[in-house]
């Protein structure tokens, strides 16, 4: 059995879902401390010659930070309305903007108390969008309390897991002894981001990488499982 982890991220990246894709089973991480400026409360989309950043307001401002089920959205900033006419103004002539529109209008229309409900909402939905059906835990509902490569081999016990699939950043501080001595399999993922027709992409030369999967799917609709798993678009 092969799991994954990672703190839920706000409208992620393919290589989110190609990871989530990979395993059988994937944790959120939700009793790990929040990590700020990176992308739990941020992504980035399309425009028409360059990318934006989308960002949630939270009060994570204390230090040390909060677990991440305690992140909060600050609701005092009228985010919502301005991430909707991003997506609108960036992507209603996209392909597939109509399709799933819907359900992004409804969201910006919620009022989010908890970052970590929002992101799971939307992760939930993509993963639907593009037929990941794997099951998927919070590590809080696990009761774990030890930290780094002691904690991903405790959830991989609890989960009766044999392999750990890390992204490549684990290599800098995952303890890969341990998990020769635990008889954990620890595989790196193997992503190469693949290149698709964008809105606004005059040529090839002129494709952005890196972006929110949100890019994909108004693009490209039900054939962007194939294209995040390598194949071409057309």
């Amino acid at each position: 059995m092969i799991i994954s982890v990672h703190q839920a991220q706000y409208l992620p990246w393919l290589g989110y879902f190609h990871k989530i894709f990979s395993s059988d089973a994937f944790v959120f991480l939700d009793d790990v401390q929040y990590k700020k400026r990176e992308y739990q409360n941020r992504n980035r989309i399309r425009a028409k010659d360059r990318w934006i950043w989308l960002t949630v307001p939270v009060t994570a401002d204390r230090n040390p930070y909060p677990v991440f089920s305690d992140v909060y959205v600050d609701n005092s900033q009228d985010w919502a309305r301005s991430h909707w006419k991003s997506l609108y103004l960036n992507y209603a002539k996209a392909p597939y903007f109509e399709r799933y529109s819907g359900f992004f209008e409804g969201l910006y229309r919620k009022e989010w108390r908890r970052l970590l409900d929002l992101n799971i909402e939307i992760v939930s939905y993509l993963n639907s969008v593009l037929g990941i059906e794997k099951p998927v835990r919070l590590s809080s509902e696990l009761d774990i309390k030890t930290q780094k490569t002691e904690r991903i081999l405790d959830i991989c016990e609890a989960l009766g897991a044999d392999t750990y699939l890390s992204g490549g950043g684990g290599r800098d501080y995952l303890d890969e002894e341990k998990f020769r001595k635990a008889g954990i399999r620890l595989v790196y993922q193997d992503f190469e981001h693949p290149v698709y027709r964008q809105l606004h992409m005059k040529d090839e030369k002129d494709f952005l990488a890196e972006m929110s999967i949100v890019d994909l799917i108004f693009n490209h609709g039900p054939g962007s499982m194939d294209i995040l798993l390598g194949g071409k678009s057309g």
